[in-house]
């Protein structure tokens, strides 16, 4: 006897985990998450939110309540990596200038923020609950079976040891880099294997006068006692020391947690509180399927890498968000099943990019930015924002690395800069994550009516008209199409189209056929009845 139904099932209550769950309440759905521990972390751990993650929190209205966050306040003017001898001792040196640069500001309405994970964590838990998910903490995966219409899965209350069974119509494992679902399904990784084994060390202690102004990112300490990085969590008296594993891991107690401390402040008599003490790897691998049947991977139950850049946990949140509006589309039966294909065949190689290039960075510091071998893709901000996705009976073309997006089919449509009813708004926002929207020109009405006729999928946008300006009158220019054009993007903001020419009905038309595997249905007209496909 099925004791839950629910569209989604969710295992895991990690970053990714939970980011799915606050992607997929923003699509309509009601998702099922159970998570082992009993609470969110309480250990820093992650804490770079990078441009594109930053983008999919601002469509679904989180982008400010990041930004207000205690460590995202704190290290808001924080910059560069340093290497000290400790932190009371003498600068050896700096990295080159441009390490660290964004390099954005013309590509995203948005930015990087430093925002630590278990404030980060709690606010999307929170999110999540509010807009309907059932998110059950303190409850664990034991077992699970999927056949041609769903999955069963067996789930166990910690606290009472109470069993119940879960039915939902798909599942997705983001259950960490050793959770049990991957290996379950008997999926592979492959990859450079585990590169370093670090302990991050979370701990309180003053280091107000012995940092003085200085506002760095993190800083290498080399000195005879201790050689580890040293990372600010507020600027004050929360810090994070990383330091490398050898065979004597099991010997880091408390009190030689606290002597690394002291050793990398310089301070000697210095007071500390270790408030905990994880152990992790520094991983470079990639799991060779992403989906098997119902079931599909996300975040480091897909892929593992070196944090070094910062790309692992976005990686994650776009698996995320890539996934739930998918998942939702088809769910809605606004789309052919064979959609949710499109999660691997997109998400697998710019994870495999993304590792490559977290190595690169993880074996050149201390030192000058990696230079990565031709034909290696550079998935950094500007390439993480514009990475094509395979269209299709299409290859991917990732070896070009994208400085500038100009709304090629495949790439995420460009950020520039518009008004609505007198307010400044990004072209961005016009992509509301939950729909197709297409955006047509200034001489470009004939594609907007046929986009309203056409499809109650699409939303459409006209620039010149219905409060829409375009004051520099470079709209067309940046999205490459005429000022009679349109361009059709999808949910997550990447181009799926642009028209040029006539017979817009004609050309919508086979584009949506093409994408949703269905015929395009006309939008109802006045009267008649409708239907909505249920998600249980």
């Amino acid at each position: 006897m099925t004791d839950v139904r629910t569209p989604v099932l969710i295992v895991g209550g990690g970053l990714v985990g939970l980011s799915a769950a606050v992607f997929l309440t923003w699509q309509g759905q009601r998702p099922l998450l159970v998570e082992r521990r009993p609470g969110t972390s309480a250990h820093p751990r992650a804490r770079g939110v990078n441009v594109r993650a930053m983008e999919l929190f601002r469509q679904v209205g989180l982008e400010e309540r990041i930004r207000a966050t205690e460590s995202a306040r704190a290290l808001a003017d924080n910059s560069g990596i340093v290497q000290l001898d400790s932190l009371a001792g003498h600068r050896q040196r700096e990295f080159l200038p441009g390490y660290l640069e964004d390099g954005t500001e013309d590509l995203s309405p948005t930015g990087w923020t430093l925002c630590e994970q278990d404030e980060l964590e709690p606010l999307l838990r929170e999110r999540a609950e509010e807009a309907g998910a059932d998110l059950r903490f303190g409850h664990e995966l034991i077992a699970h079976a999927q056949d041609a219409d769903g999955v069963t899965a067996t789930v166990r209350d910690l606290a009472t040891d109470a069993r119940y069974t879960v039915r939902a119509r798909y599942l997705v494992a983001a259950d960490g880099a050793a959770g049990p679902v991957r290996g379950e399904l008997g999926i592979p990784r492959s990859g450079r294997g585990v590169l370093a084994r670090y302990l991050n060390i979370h701990f309180r202690a003053d280091l107000t006068d012995v940092l003085g102004d200085r506002r760095f990112l993190m800083a290498y300490v080399h000195n005879a006692d201790v050689s580890a990085g040293l990372l600010p969590v507020n600027n004050k008296d929360r810090w994070l020391l990383h330091v490398p594993l050898g065979s004597d891991r099991e010997s880091w107690n408390e009190q030689r947690c606290e002597a690394a401390v002291r050793a990398a402040a310089g301070v000697p008599q210095l007071p500390v509180k270790i408030l905990g003490a994880q152990p992790w790897d520094a991983a470079a691998l990639v799991a060779n399927r992403f989906r098997h049947g119902r079931i599909f991977l996300a975040g480091d139950a897909a892929h593992a890498m070196p944090p070094t850049g910062a790309f692992g946990s976005g990686t994650g949140v776009q698996d995320a968000h890539n996934l739930a509006w998918k998942l939702a589309t088809v769910l809605r039966g606004d789309a052919d099943a064979h959609l949710l294909d499109t999660y691997e065949s997109e998400r697998l190689p710019a994870a495999r990019a993304t590792v490559e290039q977290a190595v690169l960075r993880s074996l050149d510091r201390p030192g000058r930015k990696a230079t990565a071998p031709a034909g290696t893709i550079l998935p950094d901000h500007a390439v993480a924002l514009g990475c094509r996705y395979p269209a299709p009976g299409a290859t991917t073309d990732d070896g070009v690395l994208v400085r500038r997006l100009t709304g090629t089919p495949g790439t995420r449509a460009p950020h520039m800069w518009l008004e609505r009813d007198g307010n400044r708004i990004s072209s961005l926002d016009l992509y509301d994550g939950r729909s197709i929207v297409l955006v047509a020109g200034e001489r470009a009405r004939h594609w907007y009516d046929a986009a309203r006729r056409l499809s109650p999928l699409v939303t459409s946008h006209h620039i010149g008209a219905h409060g829409l300006a375009d004051p520099l009158g470079r709209w067309a220019e940046v999205h490459g199409v005429p000022p009679t054009g349109a361009v059709l993007v999808r949910p997550d903001g990447y181009v799926l189209e642009r028209f040029d020419g006539s017979a817009p009905g004609a050309a919508l038309t086979g584009t949506l056929s093409t994408f949703l595997g269905r015929p395009a249905a006309p939008r109802p007209t006045a009267g008649s009845a409708t239907t909505t496909g249920s998600a249980e």
